[in-house]
């Protein structure tokens, strides 16, 4: 580290969850703000709370099952409006204790930044700036990310942080670290600009396993279950070059096959697109497996992209159908009818990709969604030849369906982020129980469904 210049600590918190797994998850977008950082000559730390790989963990394999695996975890006492929840509540990531350790270890930060995810691990997010502010009490900390954007209120009252800001924070993070540290750069960055924006500083974790990439930002649809478009402000792609560029860079640099794209949208406007990378791609020759955990839209799923993506090296395709009832007016999203759908099926499996590689997302857990329509669409899939995929349905502010999700709820969904959790099916009250979840469960392990 530079002595003579500002550090800015950046963490990544923990999770407080009935149940988590590394399913290709890194804050990809704040990795991004410290190479921001560290390009104007700040000098940078970077803590995962949810390392696998840390130091003082028992040594796994970090490349199987393509770079997914189970978090560490230790039981803590279940929130007050889950007591009734027959299952055991955990802190997921290093222990407390070593998190303490590391942080001081570390040269004293002039400002720490914090992230989040899912709205209603948010208690995760408290209990990490609770021990921030225990080691650095006259440090400031600042809370960016998806929680307080959707939730603002809640976070200004209940996180902890000195400051808290909401939506990207690419063009704000400059301005901000040089008010608080009277370190002042002049941005040399077009942050309307993807292809101006440094690559993420994936250096700074313990351990690279695989490599997130991000191609383009936000979504031309707005489904009514999805925030993207408020999270996002319209919706732009990186060049193809660019894209194409990166992807070999971090294949080179760190001799990695897996690659995983956290697009919500990367296959819109194909020609301009996704056709061009995937035919770099296949020119260079690289053996590397691309993995869509954020699905792909299946409009867009022609005899070419098929092709290409199979020649590409794709591995894991999720497709976002989220529901087989294409005769229902009020489905949740209307991106893709019957016939797109079946013609998308077709071609990726004329194209050479088997069952277990195609998987289409049932979204599970709706307002006013049966148990059997649910059961239904699961079936239909695997009768399509393909593997039926539960995504689990998580109440979100300003999105078209949280007022039916508020009404539908046996939960005070507006009182208090926790009860978005999707892992009790808050939207489920007259026919909710816990044999139905497993019943759901035991179907998705028939199928061989996995989210």
């Amino acid at each position: 580290m530079q002595p003579d210049t500002p550090h800015i600590l950046l963490v990544n918190p923990w999770i407080h969850d009935f149940a988590a797994y590394d399913v290709w998850a890194k804050p990809l977008g704040f990795l991004q703000l410290a190479s921001i950082l560290r390009n104007r000559g700040y000098t940078v730390s970077y803590i995962d709370c949810l390392d696998r790989f840390h130091k003082r963990a028992k040594k796994s394999n970090p490349y199987a099952r393509h770079g997914r695996g189970p978090y560490l975890k230790q039981r803590i006492p279940t929130p007050p409006g889950f007591k009734n929840i027959p299952r055991y509540f955990s802190r997921y990531g290093i222990k407390r204790e070593w998190l303490e350790d590391d942080l001081l270890s570390l040269r004293r930060p002039d400002l720490i930044l914090v992230t989040t995810m899912m709205t209603y691990w948010y208690p995760g997010t408290i209990e990490t700036i609770s021990l921030l502010k225990k080691c650095f009490p006259d440090v400031p900390v600042v809370l960016g990310g998806i929680y307080p954007t959707l939730c603002k209120d809640h976070a200004l009252r209940h996180s902890g942080a000195d400051i808290v800001i909401t939506g990207a924070g690419e063009n704000k993070i400059l301005d901000l670290a040089g008010r608080l540290t009277g370190f002042q750069k002049t941005p040399e960055f077009d942050f309307e600009d993807m292809d101006a924006l440094p690559y993420p500083s994936l250096d700074l974790q313990s351990l690279v396993n695989y490599v997130p990439v991000m191609t383009s930002r936000g979504c031309p649809f707005s489904c009514a279950y999805c925030a993207s478009s408020f999270l996002t402000d319209g919706f732009n792609q990186r060049s193809p070059d660019r894209v194409a560029d990166e992807i070999l860079f971090w294949h080179r640099k760190y001799t990695l096959r897996d690659v995983v794209l956290y697009d919500d949208a990367f296959l819109v406007k194909p020609e301009r697109h996704a056709i061009p990378i995937l035919k770099k791609i296949i020119e260079a020759d690289a053996a590397i497996r691309f993995h869509t955990p954020n699905a792909l839209h299946i409009r867009e799923i022609t005899t070419d992209t098929a092709k290409l993506m199979f020649q590409a090296g794709f591995t894991t395709i999720r497709l976002g159908l989220e529901t087989a009832a294409f005769e229902q007016d009020n489905r949740p999203d209307k991106k893709v009818t019957y016939m797109e759908f079946m013609r998308a099926v077709s071609c990726l499996k004329e194209a050479g990709f088997k069952k277990k590689m195609i998987g289409a997302y049932i979204l599970a857990g709706l307002p006013n969604q049966s148990v059997k329509s649910l059961k239904a669409s699961l079936d239909y899939v695997d009768q399509c030849g393909i593997t039926p995929i539960m995504a689990y349905y998580t109440p979100i502010p300003h999105t078209a369906m949280w007022k039916d999700a508020c009404n539908a709820s046996r939960y005070d969904l507006a009182s208090d982020p926790v009860f978005t959790n999707n892992a009790v099916f808050p939207c489920w009250e007259d026919e909710f129980s816990w044999d139905t979840l497993s019943q759901l469960k035991n179907l998705k392990d028939e199928h061989g469904a996995f989210r």
